[in-house]
């Protein structure tokens, strides 16, 4: 609950520095700038799953090519009370899984190679119960508002750049000269800024909500506390090259090297933050024991 008011407030304050802009700028622009980034979000929202998958060679797998995985999927989509989403597996060395689909009948999950050698059944368990819950939780929908409204901010601010005071705000029936060169120069600068931290800060409250949703989901928030642990270690461990634009995507940063140089603009909280709530989540459930076996790929 706390991670959806927070969703909730960031973008509240998105939507604020939207209309705040938009009133210096003029319907004109406000208008323009949020239709243009409405327009480019909407194709990401509906066509974003084929070109993630196309981008990282992703191969759907059947029920007999991998029937460990797809009974653990089948089985948490039961206890989520959703429908079963397809699967697919990448072939890259790097652990790491994610999610993708517009809503939950269109849903996707992926893992890579690494992640099938380097977790065991409970702790790949945990994973894929974090990633049906972003589609549980429409995160895509939730990241797509975010991305339009941080879109036609920085629209806006670019034309405030390219425009400057020579008449952005100005009123003439009331005097008003409009905004200063300093005014000007700050708005150009500043609201793009604030505007991807803000988008980052919803990232991160998404994730934590997904390990909260997938410790219900699998009943055992432990597992993935553990298996946050494996793949930021394989993730140093095995850096990738470029498709930093996918990188929100996945359950940990494929650059999680650089998450302690620019914090503020990373898609992902700090695992050992992740861990610790998970093991709190942990507490508060009744203990359980784990007789899973051995899993077939």
């Amino acid at each position: 609950m706390k991670n959806q008011i927070k969703t909730i407030l960031l973008l509240g304050v998105l939507s604020a520095a939207l209309i705040g802009i938009g009133a210096v700028l003029g319907k004109g622009f406000l208008f323009g700038a949020l239709a243009l980034s409405l327009a480019m979000n909407l194709g990401a929202y509906f066509f974003s799953d084929k070109l993630v998958l196309k981008m990282h060679g992703a191969q759907e797998v059947s029920p007999h090519e991998a029937p460990g995985l797809h009974r653990m999927v089948e089985e948490l989509a039961q206890r989520a009370n959703m429908p079963k989403p397809r699967v697919f597996i990448m072939h890259e060395a790097q652990p790491n899984a994610f999610a993708t689909g517009r809503d939950p009948e269109h849903g996707v999950v992926a893992v890579t190679a690494g992640i099938l050698q380097v977790l065991d059944e409970r702790e790949l368990r945990g994973v894929l119960a974090h990633e049906l819950a972003h589609i549980k939780n429409r995160d895509i929908l939730v990241s797509t508002i975010a991305a339009a409204v941080a879109t036609a901010v920085t629209y806006l601010a670019h034309a405030v750049g390219m425009f400057g005071s020579m008449f952005l705000g100005r009123d003439e029936d009331e005097g008003d000269e409009g905004l200063s060169p300093l005014q000007t120069l700050a708005l150009a600068l500043v609201a793009p800024i604030a505007a991807t931290v803000i988008q980052m800060g919803i990232s991160r409250s998404r994730e934590y909500l997904a390990d909260e949703t997938g410790g219900e989901i699998s009943g055992d928030p432990e597992a993935l506390a553990r298996a946050l642990q494996k793949l930021e270690a394989g993730a140093m461990a095995l850096p990738v090259e470029g498709r930093p634009a996918t990188a929100s995507l996945f359950i940990v940063s494929p650059f999680a090297g650089m998450q302690n140089i620019l914090s503020l603009f990373s898609t992902h909280p700090r695992t050992e933050e992740r861990v610790r709530r998970l093991r709190e989540q942990a507490a508060r459930m009744p203990a359980r024991g784990w007789s899973g076996g051995a899993l077939s790929f």
